[in-house]
């Protein structure tokens, strides 16, 4: 155990900070490498790029999706948020169980139609299932802004591992290892593509499965056992809160909660794999076989991640305190897992500990800023200012675009509070499940007219947002934004609430995407009873079912 003075944040700590940077060094080396990991002829072409080939097997799928989905910021949030509320933190457990058997099947026709027509993008889906550019704009659009607030906050969970060694300083110069650590991922990636994060992607899952399964025994072990740790968070979350009053959280779910987490489980599950990144990984992938030994498999990692959330309990019983943020003076609770590391565990575990978050950070960072130039070079340069581009203008395009993409990241952080960040993540969510109708169901089906799915993307985005910014969060003073749990009495349509007095929350991410389908299909009907021209679709029913061996599918790297 540390001493006071050795307390977390307090100053430098030379062992953790010295592992740190040698594991960050050989994954360095590793992106660099991975340039000439199973390349093809060159990586003038998006699809060796920006797909690493197309020709990802089951196992580097496994470890480059695992990668992608399970962030930095999920290693530090999940627990963070277990810690301050309780059992609502424990949402990201179901959301990811029943992720994968609901994307089972979309997965696999979006790989299919995708190696058949050479789509790199969702957009690029969406322009050829209704020739609409306006419509694959919008979806565009929606995948960068809602991906620039999630690579910032890869930031906040490196961040929070910095914090914890000692740099903690205020200004540009606090961040300048966090400006460092990125400027070198920036290259590796402009440099290797894809197979950079799934090369590294090995390294750093290694570590993260090693480092929790040591501390979901160890520490448990240490601190009095699994009941003791219960015991003590239950007692400490049913004390008042200074700010509100009230209970800051619970152990069990209450009857306020419970729809919310209900929705926020199902409305997250919908939303991940419309993130741009996350079909990134599917799309890079060898073939069907593959993604559907990696949807069976994938869920060891909500194994992982449920070890993790109870990390926050942990945290509670060997009464860790977040370490304040030099910068802007508030207390940040990011750093409660990396803190909890730094007092229990040895200082060269806990070094160990630290590389593996910090690492996690680079892998989805790499994968979302490569997934958002994709949708910038094909949905907007191509489309809109360029459309003679040839596949090297392409790939320089996107090369170009995905450095702006992560300085854009950076900025937030050295700019912007980065607890703001995490409303914009939040916003994010929202933004991102409105593309549901126009990318996941037009998989199956082309009876949605393209102006209904232009008006529901327009209601949906639009209540969602009105929605999250009513909601308050008395506990840090926020009028606005404060949270994802919007009270049911507080639900208005034109004025008129329909739940009046129901104390109930429930994620307005599920709300706004109920009011998209509506809308949606209203606007459907009407077009259809008018005869309005809904585009062509060049896409037709075999390509939805095309395999890697299947006669004449077409070549990787050609248009």
């Amino acid at each position: 155990m540390k001493t006071l003075a050795q307390a977390p944040g307090s100053g430098l700590q030379w062992t953790e900070l010295s592992i740190f940077v040698v594991l960050f060094l050989l994954v360095t080396v590793l992106g660099f490498i991975a340039a000439r990991w199973k390349a093809g002829d060159n990586l003038d072409h998006l699809d060796e790029w920006g797909l690493g080939g197309r020709k990802f097997g089951g196992w580097i799928t496994w470890f480059l999706v695992g990668g992608d989905l399970y962030t930095a910021y999920t290693f530090v949030a999940v627990p963070a948020l277990v810690f301050g509320a309780g059992a609502l933190g424990f949402y990201a457990l179901p959301y990811t169980v029943i992720l994968y058997p609901i994307v089972f099947l979309p997965a696999l026709r979006m790989w299919s139609v995708s190696r058949s027509r050479g789509y790199v993008t969702p957009a690029d889906f969406v322009r050829g299932r209704f020739g609409s550019p306006t419509l694959a704009l919008l979806i565009a659009i929606t995948g960068i802004v809602a991906t620039m607030p999630y690579i910032a906050l890869q930031l906040v969970g490196l961040e929070a591992v910095l914090r914890t060694m000692g740099l903690n300083g205020s200004g540009i110069a606090g961040h300048l290892p966090l400006l460092i650590a990125f400027l070198i991922l920036a290259l590796y990636t402009y440099q290797s593509g894809l197979r950079a994060p799934a090369l590294i992607a090995f390294v750093k899952d290694g570590l993260i499965y090693v480092v929790i399964l040591v501390a979901v025994f160890y520490l448990p072990a240490k601190l009095g056992g699994w009941s003791h740790i219960i015991d003590a968070s239950a007692a400490k979350l049913a004390q008042p809160s200074a700010a509100t009053g009230k209970p800051a959280g619970s152990i069990l779910l209450t009857s306020n909660n419970q729809l919310q987490y209900i929705t926020l489980a199902l409305g997250s599950a919908l939303a991940l794999f419309l993130y741009p990144h996350s079909l990134t990984g599917v799309l890079a992938s060898r073939g069907r076989n593959v993604i559907k030994r990696n949807m069976m498999a994938l869920p060891a990692y909500s194994f992982l991640l449920g070890l993790l959330a109870l990390l926050g309990y942990v945290a509670i019983a060997a009464g860790v305190k977040p370490i304040t943020n030099a910068a802007t003076g508030k207390a940040d609770s990011n750093t409660v897992v990396p803190a909890l590391f730094d007092l229990q565990f040895p200082s060269w575990f806990a070094g160990i500990a630290f590389a593996a978050i910090g690492i996690g950070a680079l892998v989805p960072a790499a994968i979302m800023s490569i997934a958002a130039a994709n949708l910038w070079t094909r949905n907007v340069y191509k489309e809109y200012l360029k459309r003679d581009a040839t596949p090297k203008q392409e790939a320089k395009q996107a090369k170009l675009a995905s450095l702006v993409v992560k300085f854009g990241a950076v900025a937030f952080i050295l700019f912007i509070d980065p607890q703001f960040s995490i409303d914009l993540q939040l916003i994010g969510g929202v933004l991102i499940l409105q593309t549901l109708p126009a990318v996941a169901i037009s998989l199956y089906t082309r009876w949605l007219h393209r102006w209904g799915l232009i008006a529901g993307w327009i209601v949906g985005m639009g209540w969602g947002l009105i929605m999250l910014y009513n909601i308050p969060n008395p506990s840090n003073g926020k009028a606005h934004f404060g949270g994802s749990a919007l009270t049911m009495s507080n639900l208005s349509i034109f004025g008129w609430h329909p739940f009046s007095g129901v104390s109930m929350q429930i994620y307005p991410g599920f709300v706004a995407l109920v009011a998209n389908l509506l809308v949606a299909v209203i606007v459907t009907v009407i077009a259809r009873a008018f005869k309005v021209f809904n585009g062509v679709d060049e896409t037709d029913d075999t390509d939805y079912h095309a395999d890697e061996h299947d006669k004449d599918l077409r070549p990787i790297g050609v248009h």
